[in-house]
């Protein structure tokens, strides 16, 4: 239960502290609950300072540790559910019925969402825009699967969502793509960079599985623009130590 409140935090879920002067202070990405200061605004969030295997990270690929990673076995049935402006990211929730493999564990898709710029980078490189899907297992236990966008012509799949992307934090639609138009918005070649980490956001719980995709897909700069301008600052998490982890590729 524990990681799965976790979970619907990281999806950006919209979290009021309690200060002693009397008025409530929310996580964000800019002043008083700014990235910097989440490990301090409540004791739930003490992971976010204390960690050791935080996210995201600068994935140095002269650093990766080269090895036989399995393939990641993405079994996307279900269709989006639908579509969330939490405050923090917009998020599209998915029907059950989608999943991943990896390690022998069955992983089902929940949502996933997007920042820009990108949280993770790839040896200093900051990408126009990140999408991360969020898998849990019987268990509880998180994979994100991570995707870069690059600029190039506009993402047509993406397109689906933003038109109509709802623009203040609360509001939602619903939306129903189906499973084929979303597994349109991976890269044919799914080799993938792998690390131990964390959720990006508070309670920033650790013993994430997390997957980065090698290749990037494209986005329009206008697309990254809208996105921006909803979301009105940028929503991305700084790079955090990698300390004595892995990357594996």
């Amino acid at each position: 239960m524990k990681k799965v409140m976790s979970l619907m935090l990281g999806a950006g879920m919209a979290v009021s502290i309690a200060l002693a002067g009397g008025h409530s202070i929310h996580w964000g990405y800019s002043g008083e609950g700014a990235p910097a200061h989440w490990g301090d605004l409540s004791e739930d969030f003490v992971m976010c300072k204390m960690g050791k295997n935080q996210s995201p990270i600068d994935l140095r690929t002269d650093k990766a540790f080269e090895t036989d990673l399995p393939a990641i076995v993405f079994s996307y049935h279900a269709s989006s559910r639908d579509e969330v402006n939490n405050g923090h990211s917009v998020q599209v929730n998915i029907e059950p019925g989608s999943y991943i493999m990896i390690d022998g564990i069955k992983f089902e898709l929940k949502q996933f969402h997007f920042h820009t710029p990108s949280e993770n980078t790839i040896d200093g490189k900051f990408f126009p825009m990140e999408a991360h899907f969020v898998h849990v297992d019987e268990k509880g236990n998180i994979a994100v699967v991570a995707l870069m966008f690059e600029y190039g012509q506009e993402n047509g799949v993406l397109a689906r969502f933003w038109n109509g992307m709802p623009e203040r934090a609360g509001d939602h639609r619903d939306i129903s793509i189906p499973a084929e138009e979303i597994r349109k918005l991976f890269p044919k070649n799914r080799a993938y960079y792998r690390f131990n980490g964390s959720l990006t956001t508070p309670p920033c719980s650790e013993g994430v599985r997390w997957f980065v995709l090698k290749e990037p897909v494209t986005v329009s700069k206008k697309q990254v623009e809208q996105f921006a301008r909803i979301m009105g600052e940028p929503n991305n998490r700084p790079v955090q130590p990698i300390n004595a982890r892995v990357l594996l590729k």
